[in-house]
């Protein structure tokens, strides 16, 4: 069931780039596998799965050590939920890509840790396009401001946007919000940006409207549902 699951999201990410004319070679699958237990991510990644999403950082430290363990070097690691900067720690040494910067406290913390490993840790930041007051993420508006306030934090790399757009029963009452988010990608592109920070990545859409993200410029989509099931509690 899970193998067919993915052959299916695959499916819909290859229709949807046909569609607009993209390689399908330029969008990052992320599965994620928020309450479930680490043997479904197995099942997924012997059916060529190899990026995996997290909301908690507990989970994602957890997942991750086992795969380390097992030796599967090539599994891509993502953290996709709200971070404490007291939890910024175990972001730097098992995280391959935090989607959800959205503070300059946090962003000083993983650069502080990053620092004593010696490595420079990528992060999108998070935006709340939505402006729903139960979401994480900056205010279109503030990114600039952000953006240049991490001139110096030379051990984290910004390498795009994330958001979390409002749920929609119709995908198609999602596409403003996406198309809003291209243009916001796109004109914080143009600027002369901080050397640690540069557009390449738009990390939205999920399970029900991951097409309509696509069609509207993600090059990452984060699918859960239509991968592993309705979440368990």
């Amino acid at each position: 069931m899970l193998e067919e699951n993915i052959k299916t999201v695959r499916k819909r990410i290859s229709k949807a780039c046909k569609k607009i004319g993209r390689n399908v070679s330029d969008i990052t699958l992320v599965a994620v596998s928020k309450t479930f237990p680490v043997k479904e991510n197995l099942y997924a990644y012997e059916s060529g799965q190899f990026v995996f999403g997290e909301n908690k950082i507990r989970d994602l430290v957890l997942k991750s050590e086992l795969f380390i363990e097992s030796k599967f070097d090539e599994v891509k690691w993502h953290m996709i939920g709200h971070l404490q900067s007291n939890k910024a720690k175990h972001v730097v040494e098992h995280v391959d890509l935090f989607h959800c910067l959205d503070s300059l406290k946090l962003a000083k913390k993983l650069n502080e840790y990053s620092k004593k490993l010696d490595k420079v840790l990528e992060v999108l930041i998070q935006i709340n396009s939505s402006r729903e007051e139960s979401k994480s993420g900056l205010l279109p508006e503030e990114l600039t401001d952000f953006i240049f306030s991490l001139k110096g934090l030379d051990n984290i790399k910004v390498t795009g946007l994330m958001s979390i757009g409002m749920y929609n029963v119709d995908p198609e009452d999602s596409r403003d919000e996406f198309k809003f988010m291209k243009g916001l990608f796109d004109r914080t592109k143009s600027l002369k940006l901080p050397s640690n920070c540069e557009m390449i990545h738009l990390s939205m859409g999920m399970s029900n409207d991951l097409e309509v993200a696509i069609e509207e410029g993600a090059d990452i989509v984060r699918v859960g549902t239509d991968i592993f099931g309705k979440r368990k509690v």
